[in-house]
C-alpha cells in the first residue's frame, strides 16, 4: 500500500496525490461477474431531479460482490486483487474448489494464492468469514452482518475495521468504525481483518475535473443562494449566512436527528463520538 505524489507538470497535478495500486494484480475483471450499471443522474422514475449535484462521469460496470459468503467449508483460492470503480476498497476474485467464481471485499494482507474459507469451525485468519460467536475476543473484524444471513453491511469501505469487545448471552459487543459500541447477534457473520486500500484517505484529487469523472457536479454554496432557495441565502453582499442548517431548516452542526423511540436504540451501548 502506497501513494504517489506527482510532479507538477500541469497545474492540476501540483497537489495531486494518487494511489500507487501496489496491491492490484490485474486490470481485467472476471466477465461472468459483471453487470451493466445504469446511471440515474439524480432523477427518479418520473424523470424529476431528486438528488442535486449528480450526473456525468465515466461509464462503469457493476462487479457482483459476495457479501454473504454462503459456501461454508469450501476453500477458495485468491486468484487476483482488483480495482472496483463502485467502491473505495479493492476486491478479490475467489476460485472455489467446486469451480465457482466469486468476488469478495479484499483485506489488508490478503495475497494471491492464499486460501480463504467461511464457516463455523474455521481458523480466525485474514479473509476468513465466521460467526461472531466463534471469533476470539479483541479480534479486528470487518464486513459485518446486522441480521443473520443478511450479508455484510457494516465496515465495508477502504481501511474500515471494527473490534469484537465482549459476548453476553445471545449478543456480542462490537465497537464500530464510527466509535459507536453496539450489540449484534452472535449468529451474525464477520470477516477477519482490515478492509484493503487504507491509503484511500490520503488521496488528493488535484483538480475539479476529477470530481466530474466520478459523476459529481459542482455544488452551489447555500450562502450565495436566494432566500427562496435556502434558509442561509439572501442578504446584501457578503452579509448573508446565519446558523448552519440544511435546505429544509435542520441545524447542521451537533443537532441530533436520531429518533428517541427508534427500536434499535436498546442495542446501542455507547453513541458515536461527535
Amino acid at each position: 500500500m502506497s501513494v504517489r505524489k506527482l510532479k507538477p507538470i500541469t497545474p492540476g497535478q501540483r497537489f495531486r496525490v494518487v494511489n500507487g495500486y501496489d496491491a492490484i494484480t490485474t486490470d481485467k475483471p472476471e466477465k461472468s461477474l459483471l453487470l451493466p450499471k445504469k446511471r440515474s443522474g439524480g432523477r427518479n422514475s418520473q424523470g424529476k431531479m431528486t438528488m442535486r449535484y449528480k450526473g456525468g462521469g465515466h461509464k462503469k460496470r457493476y462487479r457482483v460482490i459476495d457479501f454473504k459468503r454462503d459456501k461454508p467449508g469450501i476453500p477458495a483460492e485468491v486468484k487476483s486483487i482488483e480495482y472496483d470503480p463502485n467502491r473505495t476498497a479493492f476486491i478479490a476474485l475467489l476460485n472455489y474448489q467446486d469451480g465457482d467464481k466469486r468476488y469478495m471485499i479484499a483485506h489488508n494482507g490478503l495475497k494471491v494464492g492464499q486460501n480463504v474459507v467461511s464457516g463455523d469451525n474455521v481458523a480466525p485468519e485474514i479473509g476468513n468469514c465466521m460467526p461472531l460467536a466463534n471469533i476470539p475476543l479483541g479480534t479486528i473484524i470487518s464486513c459485518i452482518e446486522l441480521r443473520p444471513g443478511q450479508g455484510a453491511i457494516m465496515a465495508r469501505s477502504a481501511g474500515a475495521f471494527a473490534q469484537l469487545m465482549a459476548r453476553d448471552g445471545r449478543f456480542a459487543t462490537v465497537k464500530l468504525p464510527s466509535g459507536e459500541t453496539r450489540l449484534i447477534l452472535e449468529t451474525c457473520s464477520a470477516t477477519i481483518g482490515v478492509v484493503s486500500n487504507s491509503d484511500h484517505q490520503l488521496l488528493v484529487s488535484g483538480k475539479a475535473g476529477r470530481s466530474r469523472w466520478l459523476g459529481i457536479r459542482p455544488r452551489t454554496r447555500p450562502v450565495v443562494m436566494n432566500p427562496v432557495d435556502h434558509p442561509m441565502g439572501g442578504g446584501e453582499g457578503k452579509s448573508s449566512g446565519g446558523h448552519p442548517r440544511s435546505r429544509n431548516g435542520i441545524p447542521a452542526k451537533g443537532y441530533r436527528t436520531r429518533s428517541k423511540t427508534k427500536a434499535s436504540n436498546k442495542y446501542i451501548i455507547e453513541r458515536r463520538k461527535k
